[in-house]
This record gives structure tokens, sequence and C-alpha cells, in this order.
């Protein structure tokens, strides 16, 4: 393994294994925003969107006229607008967009559909600010990557805009857990495995949500549904469990007619994007997803 990987596969490690059956959620998100760095090169300004609190985050050079609606990751259940200020920083700089950060409701105090109404309401508030959809893509990481690739869904089945993109980061697109990946991979992923990913999803489904249903588990859309969503990239770590949801989601969005875009990148991990300081690929991987976010801005203004 390169050596900078594995340096941040036992760091993440060490949090992951202080957590018992009775740890506190609370100490879980607290733990797991200490992972990360907090230091982002951008402004910072909260912002209440239809009651759900957001951050704008402005890099230097960050256009006016292009936002990105950021769901962070972390299994729907910890994570937070903290945790990913430095990523959502980066993915501002790299579109040269500003980027709005959304701090959704998480698990378990907060079953599906809250991170969903959640997900609309922020995106309804920034169109009525005045944002165009046009000028609006959509981003997120693991979790908040299928979450964003709900929302494109949820906004077509009620007939309303979608956003001019999407890009997603090692996006977990089916809650069935279902995937080659989660058996071919095993071996190689340090840290995410199948059970713990099921846990995930029970946690987050609750008594309400059904993980067949395609809100919760974009994958299982039809090809009319994915057929008739903007263009897409998916990132992913090859070490991953879960490569299967972005390689499976890419091929049947492709087979639906949609415009979709894979990228696996040798060697990384589950999010890897959100380590820059480390690791040149992170950096690469993030230089890719903001130019194709800002090539189709420069599309749809033209």
């Amino acid at each position: 393994m390169n050596p900078a990987v594995q340096a941040i596969v036992e760091r993440v490690g060490q949090t992951y294994r202080r957590w018992r059956r009775d740890t506190p959620v609370a100490q879980m998100r607290a733990d797991w925003d200490a992972l990360f760095s907090s230091r982002a090169d951008a402004l910072v300004e909260p912002v209440d969107a239809n009651s759900v609190p957001c951050q704008w985050i402005c890099a230097p050079g960050a256009r006016e006229n292009r936002v990105v609606v950021y769901f962070h990751g972390g299994g729907f259940q910890v994570g937070s607008l903290a945790s990913h200020a430095e990523l959502m920083a980066c993915i501002s700089s790299a579109a040269q967009a500003r980027v709005l950060g959304v701090d959704y409701r998480l698990a378990p105090e907060h079953w599906y559909p809250a991170a969903l109404e959640d997900a609309l309401a922020a995106w309804r508030w920034l169109l009525a600010q005045g944002m165009r959809p046009s000028q609006v893509a959509v981003a997120g990481d693991s979790a908040g990557g299928g979450l964003a690739l709900s929302l494109l869904l949820a906004l077509q089945a009620r007939g309303e805009s979608l956003p001019v993109a999407c890009w997603g980061l090692s996006a977990w697109t089916d809650l069935t857990v279902s995937g080659s990946s989660y058996e071919t991979r095993a071996a190689l992923d340090p840290i995410h495995q199948r059970p713990m990913i099921v846990a995930m999803a029970r946690n987050y489904l609750g008594t309400e949500g059904d993980a067949k249903d395609p809100m919760v588990s974009p994958l299982l859309a039809s090809p009319a549904q994915l057929g008739a969503l903007p263009p897409m990239l998916l990132q992913v770590g090859e070490r991953e469990t879960v490569v299967s949801d972005s390689e499976d989601f890419v091929v049947k969005a492709r087979l639906a007619g949609a415009r979709a875009e894979l990228q696996v990148w040798p060697g990384m991990i589950h999010v890897f994007q959100q380590f820059p300081a480390e690791l040149p690929e992170a950096r690469e991987a993030l230089e890719a997803g903001g130019q194709f976010l800002a090539a189709q801005f420069d599309a749809a203004s033209t």
C-alpha cells in the first residue's frame, strides 16, 4: 500500500476501533469531526435554508452565479459541515463556484426520509434566492453522494427542474448492499466491510424506509428515471467495497441514455478526496471533478 494511504488508514482505524455497541452517537460524531482537518481556505457563512442549517463556502475566485450544493458523507449518522470544511473549500476552488453545504438531519434521531426532505428544502430555497437550475450542480460523498442522486430522482418525480450536473465521490447508491464488490474487494478495503454497511443502512431506514426504493437506492431506479438525469461524474477508489455502487450505477445510467462518467482511482480508498494534503491523487481527483462541473456550467450558459 502507498505509505501515505496506509497512514490515513491507520488514523481512521484508530477512531473506528474506539467505538463499541454502546458508544453514544454524539461521541462518534465528535470523533469523526476530529479526524478531519477543519481548515478551509475559503469564506464560510452560516445560512438558514428553509429551516435547514447550511453554510456558504466560497474559495477565492468562486463565481457568484455558480453554486454546488454539497451533501457530506458519514453513513447518514456521522459527518458534518465541520468534518467536510476542507473538502468543500477544495471543491469551491476547483469548480470556481460557491458551495452550499447542507447540514441535513441524521439518523438515528431522524430516519428516512428526513435527509431527503432537507435536501429538497435546501434546493427549493436556493432557487427562491434567484438561482437558476442551470447555475446549480449537486455533489456529495459516500452517503451524501447517494443523497445527491436521490435528490435528482425526487425532483424528477415531482416534475421540478433538475440541476445542471452531479458529482459523486464514492457514492453509496445501493442500500440493499448487494454489489459484487462487497465480496471481491473485501480483502482490499481496510475499513468498510459489508456488516458495517448493512448496519448503517438499517439505522438510516428505520421503520419507514425500504432499501429497494429508488429514492433510497438510486441504483434501483428505472431506465426511464435514469435516462432523464443530467450529466454525472462518479469517482471511486479501486480498493473500496462500494466500487460496485458506482460501476453498476454508471452502466445502468448509460444504458438508459444518460451521460455518466466513471473514474476508478488505482490504489485509493473510500472518499480519498478528503485527504488533499496527504494524497496527490486526491488533489488530481478534485481538480478533475471541478473541471467536470465547470464544463457543465459553461455548456449551460451558452
